[in-house]
């Protein structure tokens, strides 16, 4: 993990350039970022737009630093371009996902790469659910697909309880974009790996249960 491709170089510079254009330009960043009002008023662009944006340095670098792990993996399996569908696929359910359950709060508003990222993360722990990760709070390696099932379980939490400032449903639908991208794009997965992806759509499936019992 850790190579940068064209495509990934060319999506960093994209987010470190339109981000920092809004840290120096309140209203560049007001007139992009996602906003329920704005959005449901017509402007659309703004479910593409928010996700080159960020809070502050510390925000974009960890989306940044987050992608760069994991997009080699994808590209690996996928190429470039189906990389990039990837990509923007998740960011655009991500913001679909918080759109749907913030669309009665008007003033509701976000920022960020992490669904997109989210969903390049997902996407690579489908494509190879051995890989094993390192945690900074946690001294040893831990499978790939036990973070993701686990990370989900946690949105699921911090959408509940509306834990920090935190987008949790922007990111559980960008996991929801990888997810089902990859698996449209790769469809030899489900010869391959059909016990792994049934276990990473436990989370997916618990989340509209409990949207449907009214517990979310």
């Amino acid at each position: 993990m850790g190579d940068l491709s064209i495509v990934t170089m060319v999506i960093i510079a994209a987010n470190a350039l339109i981000s920092f254009k809004g840290f120096s330009d309140y209203s560049f960043f007001e007139q992009y970022k996602f906003n329920v009002g704005a959005i449901i008023r017509g402007e659309k662009i703004r479910m593409l737009t928010s996700g080159f944006l960020h809070v502050d340095t510390a925000h974009l670098f960890f989306n940044m630093f987050s992608l760069y792990f994991f997009a080699d993996v994808v590209i690996a399996y996928l190429g470039n371009f189906q990389f990039l569908i990837v990509y923007l696929g998740s960011l655009l359910l991500g913001n679909l996902l918080s759109l749907y359950f913030h669309k009665n709060e008007y003033h509701y508003s976000a920022v960020g790469a992490s669904g997109a990222v989210m969903g390049i993360i997902y996407s690579a722990i489908l494509l190879q659910p051995g890989m094993s990760l390192y945690l900074f709070f946690i001294p040893i390696p831990i499978p790939a697909y036990i973070f993701g099932i686990g990370y989900l379980l946690y949105s699921i939490y911090g959408m509940k309880n509306r834990v920090g400032n935190i987008g949790h449903d922007a990111h559980f639908g960008g996991a929801i974009g990888g997810y089902v991208i990859t698996l449209i794009l790769a469809t030899w997965l489900f010869e391959k790996n059909l016990l792994m992806i049934g276990l990473l759509a436990l989370p997916i499936i618990l989340l509209f249960v409990l949207k449907k019992l009214g517990k979310i």
